[in-house]
C-alpha cells in the first residue's frame, strides 16, 4: 500500500516514517503515556527533502536527533535510510509542542522528557 503509482513510496508515508520514529523513541524511553500523560505534544510543523525513491519491500531505518530544544518545544530531525544506504534517502524535520492536556496551552517540557531529549542533541 505504501508504493504510489510511480513504483516507489508516496511522500505522505514520510511523515508517517518521522511520526513512528519519534513515538517509539518517546514510548521506549518510558516518556510517553498516549492516554494518560497531564502533559502532550502536539505536532505543529513538519517538513521533508526527498533525495533517492524507497519501494517496497525495501527495509527502511530512520535516524533520530534532536535539532532545538526549546523551553516547550522541540525540533526533531530525522533521516530515512534504504537497505544498508549510508545516504538519506529522505530527510527531514519535526516539531513538537508540549501542552496541558487539559487547556492545550503550552507548558514547559516536563524534566525528565527535557533531560532525554537533551541526550539526543
Amino acid at each position: 500500500m505504501d508504493n504510489d503509482a510511480y513504483g516507489h513510496v508516496n511522500n505522505v508515508v514520510y511523515y508517517s516514517f518521522f511520526d513512528t520514529a519519534v513515538n517509539r523513541w518517546l514510548i521506549d524511553q518510558g516518556l510517553l503515556a498516549i492516554t494518560t500523560s497531564d502533559v502532550i505534544a502536539l505536532v505543529v510543523e513538519t517538513g521533508c527533502c526527498y533525495h533517492a525513491p524507497i519501494a517496497f519491500p525495501d527495509r527502511v531505518t530512520v535516524g533520530l536527533r534532536v535539532g532545538r530544544l526549546g523551553t516547550s518545544s522541540v525540533r526533531y530531525e530525522l533521516g530515512v535510510f534504504r537497505n544498508e544506504d549510508v545516504e538519506a534517502s529522505a530527510s527531514g524535520h519535526f516539531v513538537h509542542v508540549y501542552v496541558d492536556r487539559q487547556t492545550r496551552r503550552p507548558t514547559p517540557i516536563p524534566v525528565i522528557t527535557r533531560e532525554a531529549l537533551d541526550a539526543l542533541q
